[in-house]
């Protein structure tokens, strides 16, 4: 018998199951991709221009009887008025970031403002969406939860892959007592709309990368390693 409980203790510290003194939490790095085409570089634009300039010193030559037959084909009664939709919206104007009709060409990634795992004393702060892996057949499956409890349903969602995109140990200060928490982050992506309805937490915000940065300075270079946008 204590064989079988030895064996068994074993299995938990090769397979990094969740024990008294340490908790495995799954998070969900929530984006929303680029909507429009980020503004070029000025330095790539101008090597672009350069590049395109340089060809056409090479280009061949086609004949005039060619190119006027090629004008034709486009000549008719009919026009396309096209209006290209603008890049501020008015949640850019507010600095709305409950909205994800705010910067367009960049990823917003979901914050909750609210009790989290492991924080002293139960105070509410910014963090992902999170759930302690218990009897979960995956910790992706685990991360789905997590997410599911906050969106209410995950129709508009995708789950980029089955491994975490990143893996962070946050050990017990002084202050509280609290387990170890091993933290493994997937990443999920929004699908096909512009609204959520939120719920399990006090707010929310949407924010770009350096934003997010902001609400977490002590960890910053490590999400800014594992964040690549």
């Amino acid at each position: 018998m204590q064989r079988s409980l030895s064996f068994a203790s074993q299995l938990v510290k090769r397979r990094g199951f969740s024990t008294n003194s340490e908790k495995i939490v799954a998070n969900v790095l929530f984006e929303r991709l680029p909507i429009v085409i980020p503004k070029i570089d000025p330095v790539v634009y101008a090597f672009t221009e350069f590049r395109f300039r340089w060809q056409q010193q090479y280009r061949r030559k086609y004949p005039d009887e060619f190119l006027d037959k090629a004008d034709a084909r486009g000549k008719g009664d009919y026009q396309i008025d096209y209006v290209p939709a603008p890049r501020i919206t008015e949640a850019d104007k507010t600095n709305d970031r409950k909205s994800l009709k705010r910067a367009l060409d960049r990823r917003l990634y979901l914050l909750l403002y609210g009790p989290s795992i492991g924080a002293p004393d139960e105070k509410p702060i910014w963090h992902f969406p999170e759930k302690v892996y218990e009897t979960e057949e995956t910790l992706r499956k685990c991360a789905e939860s997590a997410l599911k409890s906050v969106l209410g349903d995950l129709s508009h969602t995708y789950f980029v892959g089955n491994a975490p995109m990143g893996h962070m140990v946050v050990p017990p200060t002084e202050t509280a007592q609290v387990p170890t928490l091993k933290r493994f982050f997937f990443k999920s992506q929004v699908v096909a709309t512009d609204k959520f309805d939120i719920g399990k937490c006090e707010d929310f915000v949407w924010v770009t990368k350096d934003e997010l940065l902001e609400h977490f300075p002590d960890q910053a270079e490590f999400f800014k390693k594992m964040i690549i946008s």
